[in-house]
């Protein structure tokens, strides 16, 4: 693999400190430097993103009294994706006194990344988790309750207590909107200023520190200049390189990308999230896919028909004829495996031809068994508006028929690579949420991106950023800057290229073949032979892309292909780092599932001694150079996960 990559220096996170694991975040917290009051009023921030870690960001930025420029595509901050999520949000409060605690909580979530993520920044994240419920209460989130008034909890997968705090099936649109009102006040009070309708283009460096961006204004065109002194993402994920994926059509890597284009190193981009509980795609006009709580999974039971090519009607196949496969391979855990686990297992019965639905693509997730236990009313109070979408999308109501799932593209565990301050490798850049690659390792549990993103945006970023700010005020730099110019010029030259080329296909056309090649070679399952066959492909189409596609229309004006295009190319150079990162991973872990390292019993294989380490790639413009980060533990042993 030495034509596709070469390996540099190692690197270490030097930011955490040493000590007892549950004393660090205080240690860290108490020895960062602060900035008064008076001088936070002369310094700057840039936050590119509003969903809930960018949004909680810019909010308690604002809140401390420093200048903020947030930065959004959507025409409103609470358009966020963040608004999209479901089932909840995990905290270690063990209300239902069923043995939860911050080190269960902690210990679920590094088993859950198969021993891949920081103990560190993980035992942090659990610390934390307790902190956040009680900031959403206090702005107003309607979180569920139970009989008596107090906060309802329920499980999700990889974990056998209940902790997970949710408002229906609407939980990340509540607190995103709790968020929301926190920034609009903010804006109010004039310490954020708002941009809407503004894209991330390009970051802007002086002297190897992160100094602002470039943004194009979507409805204008015009590009503009934004300098600070520091910039922080929170621009989400990148699963929309897949094309069919649970992440609204507008999610994309551009602003990741180009700082790491920069210099800032992508860390485990080959760490992608299959979600198990996903609307089968109906055909091939469909542009996005659709989620499915895996809160459902508390109470549905998750099954196929026991013989292969079985086209019966669900209530026509009798008991002894169905086979709920989970609860079979996996009885400690039963339909709450985690969601790599869930969703290798679905596949694993499609390809036996026992799957249900067109093309066998699905198997069934059935609320019968609850419905008879609980009632109709209890079963809809819980999940009513997550039946209706279903039925809305499929036109089949799920409480007289099972429900039909099938695994999706949904997360991406992978991002920017961050110290435990939230740091890129570039000073003054910060990096927060699913667009770091911070917390969870190589598989996300469950209702724990919510907990990440509030957690990185009201209580980290805020304590670590001090630390870099209390150097400032840096110089102003003005637009005329020699910096500042080379990114303005780049934008422009890149957007004029994109519209000289006048070719015969459409951005969405080599958007959907790339996704096509994604899925099928570096999706839930990936092999040597496949991840080199997609490389050769995506190069090939990367360099048709250059001079086949279409772009009409002028910059000077809304113009929506311009900007689908310039995402896609973002995502031709990210799908061929993916790709190259899955392949020199000859392990399996967690999402990353290679055919060639699996247990006699189909469970992932994970290779402690060779592969125990974060892969953070810096970018040359030809072969990437691997920097390793070694991962040890010293408060949860490494075993082989195991949910039987």
């Amino acid at each position: 693999m030495s034509e596709l990559f070469t390996e540099g220096t190692s690197i270490e996170d030097d930011r955490a400190p040493a000590g007892p694991i549950e004393e660090r975040w205080d240690k860290r917290r108490f020895g960062g430097r602060l900035v008064n009051p008076a001088n936070r009023r002369k310094m700057s921030v840039i936050v590119v993103g509003t969903g809930l870690a960018g949004g909680s960001a810019a909010a308690t930025l604002g809140e401390l009294g420093y200048h903020v420029k947030s930065f959004c595509y959507q025409d409103s901050p609470r358009r966020a994706h963040s608004i999209a999520a479901q089932g909840g949000i995990n905290a270690a409060k063990n209300y239902r006194n069923d043995g939860d605690s911050i080190q269960r909580l902690f210990y679920d979530t590094v088993k859950g990344g198969d021993y891949r993520s920081r103990e560190s920044n993980v035992y942090r994240l659990a610390q934390v988790s307790v902190e956040i419920i009680d900031q959403c209460v206090a702005q107003g989130v309607p979180f569920a309750r139970d009989y008596g008034g107090l906060l309802d909890t329920r499980s999700f997968g990889g974990v056998q207590v209940s902790r997970t705090f949710y408002a229906r099936g609407q939980t990340g649109q509540q607190l995103l909107l709790g968020a929301y009102q926190a920034l609009e006040r903010q804006v109010a009070a004039g310490t954020v200023e708002m941009f809407a309708r503004h894209e991330m283009l390009e970051l802007i460096m002086v002297d190897g520190v992160a100094r602002g961006i470039i943004a194009r204004d979507m409805v204008t065109g015009e590009i503009e200049t934004h300098t600070a002194d520091a910039v922080v993402l929170a621009s989400g994920g990148y699963g929309n390189v897949f094309f069919l994926s649970t992440n609204a059509k507008g999610c994309n890597v551009t602003a990741t990308w180009r700082a790491h284009r920069k210099g800032a190193l992508f860390a485990n981009p080959c760490y992608t999230q299959i979600h198990p509980t996903c609307i089968p795609q109906s055909g091939e006009h469909q542009s996005k896919l659709t989620l499915m709580s895996e809160s459902l999974r508390n109470d549905g039971r998750v099954w196929v028909p026991v013989k292969k090519d079985d086209t019966r009607k669900p209530a026509d196949i009798p008991e002894d004829e169905r086979d709920y496969y989970l609860e079979r391979i996996y009885p400690a855990f039963g339909n709450l495996v985690p969601r790599d686990i869930a969703s290798r297992a679905a596949k694993n019965v499609c390809d036996e031809g026992r799957g249900v639905g067109p093309g066998g693509l699905g198997v069934y997730l059935d609320f019968a068994d609850a419905i008879a236990r609980l009632g109709r009313d209890a079963v809809a109070a819980k999940y009513g508006n997550l039946f209706e979408m279903y039925e809305r999308i499929t036109g089949e109501d799920p409480f007289e028929v099972p429900m039909r799932i099938y695994p999706a593209v949904h997360y991406t565990m992978g991002g920017l690579w961050v110290d435990y301050d939230l740091q890129s490798t570039i000073p003054g850049l910060f990096v927060i949420g699913e667009a770091n690659f911070s917390d969870h390792g190589a598989n996300r549990l469950g209702a724990s991106a919510l907990m990440q993103g509030l957690a990185d945006g009201y209580f980290v970023l805020p304590n670590t950023i001090s630390d870099y700010l209390a150097k400032g005020p840096l110089e102003k730099i003005g637009d005329d800057h020699e910096a500042v110019v080379e990114a303005r010029d780049s934008v422009r030259d890149r957007i004029e290229k994109l519209l000289s080329i006048d070719g015969d296909r459409t951005p969405d056309s080599f958007h959907r073949e790339l996704g096509a090649v994604m899925w099928e070679y570096c999706g839930m399952e990936r092999t040597d032979a496949g991840l080199r066959k997609a490389i050769d492909r995506i190069r090939e189409l990367r360099q048709e892309f250059w001079t086949r596609v279409k772009v009409p229309g002028e910059n000077e004006e809304l113009n929506q292909n311009l900007e689908k295009a310039g995402r896609i190319a973002d995502f031709f150079e990210l799908a061929e780092l993916m790709c190259i990162d899955a392949l020199h991973r000859e392990e399996s872990c967690g999402g990353h599932f290679r055919a060639e390292s699996q247990t006699p019993d189909g469970e992932a294989l994970r290779d402690d001694e060779r592969f125990a380490y974060v892969a953070a790639w810096e970018y040359t413009g030809h072969a990437p150079v691997l920097h390793k980060e070694n991962l040890e533990y010293e408060y949860v042993k490494m075993t082989q996960r195991s949910y039987k």
